[in-house]
């Protein structure tokens, strides 16, 4: 690694300027110090600071943290397991950096990438870089259903970034602080950055296998995926406009409604019984019932937003801060 970090300076990296690494964790004691180590030798001839973001880890993690003692580190412990996207929100408002670079803790993103990064951002005057992980580490169980996500995110949305999920990412300061991750909104954080005007490109990055601790991906975060596209999508088009959504299924259902009553209503004078239809009431319901979850799913969404933004409150609350003193 140290001989691919030499290779580092021809990238330039402004001296002048500050750097905020951010790494949400949860039970990575053994790839915390590796990490850490890759991170400083990378970032030694920079002003930086790293932010670490314990999710209430239930392993070591913690303690090896402690016991590495980097001065430049910030350790940010939360009270309970909140998600990756609090972590990041929370990591976003403690970064002090210029610009703000986020990673994972399980060693498969490389921090050597980080400076050709943040050549692309300055070269290109952009507000966000992501990473497109090339030849990629995981099994068939991540890999296929993060392709069909991210081919449907490109079809739906127009914005041509093919890998979504990639943790390393550069920001500038105020792109990054721009972005409320709510849920599980770090899946989507390209798609909220554009959605503010920002600006974005894509960069190649290595990606590794993971040699210690256990994936977090489970078959159910491809389900979450889908709810958080319909959502997103559902505010780019329709926030400032609902009626235009909601408008349209309202009047169609009320005129399905209306030919199935013309329908039953003919079918009566001419004779026939039409009260033992059970199915016909079913699906009528199954249709309401659906459209109940799904808006009621979407107020309670923006209700929620409204709560914690209008008193300025956020999604989780920190335990503990600790710095370490030079030594």
């Amino acid at each position: 690694f140290r001989i691919f970090a030499k290779n580092i300076q021809t990238f330039n990296m402004n001296q002048d300027l500050i750097y905020s690494v951010i790494v949400p964790l949860y039970n990575e004691e053994k790839n915390v110090h590796l990490l850490l180590d890759k991170i400083t030798d990378v970032m030694q001839n920079y002003k930086y600071e790293i932010i670490l973001i314990d999710d209430a880890s239930t392993d070591n993690t913690v303690k090896e943290i402690l016991k590495y003692n980097h001065p430049n580190v910030k350790l940010l412990e939360f009270k309970k397991n909140y998600g990756q996207g609090s972590a990041l929100m929370a990591g976003f408002d403690a970064a002090i950096g210029d610009y703000v670079i986020t990673l994972d803790g399980d060693l498969q993103n490389d921090p050597i990438d980080i400076p050709m990064m943040v050549k692309t951002l300055e070269e290109q005057n952009a507000d966000l870089v992501v990473g497109n992980r090339q030849k990629r580490q995981d099994n068939i169980i991540r890999t296929i259903p993060s392709r069909i996500a991210n081919w449907i995110i490109r079809k739906s949305t127009k914005l041509e970034i093919k890998d979504q999920g990639c943790a390393l990412k550069v920001f500038t300061n105020e792109t990054a602080k721009e972005l409320n991750l709510y849920g599980e909104g770090h899946r989507f954080i390209s798609i909220s950055a554009h959605l503010n005007g920002a600006k974005i490109t894509e960069v190649n990055v290595k990606h590794h296998p993971r040699q210690f601790g256990v994936s977090k991906y489970g078959m159910n975060r491809t389900f979450k995926v889908i709810n958080d596209l319909l959502l997103i999508l559902f505010q780019k088009k329709y926030s400032q406009k609902p009626i235009y959504l909601f408008g349209n299924i309202g009047l169609s259902i009320f005129l399905l409604g209306t030919f199935i009553s013309i329908y039953l209503l003919f079918l009566k004078i001419f004779g026939h019984e039409i009260g033992q239809r059970p199915l016909l009431i079913l699906g009528i319901l199954f249709i309401f019932i659906g459209i109940q979850f799904f808006t009621t799913g979407i107020i309670i969404d923006m209700l929620m937003k409204t709560y914690f933004e209008s008193q300025n409150k956020r999604p989780f609350n920190i335990r503990k801060i600790t710095t370490f003193e030079k030594k």
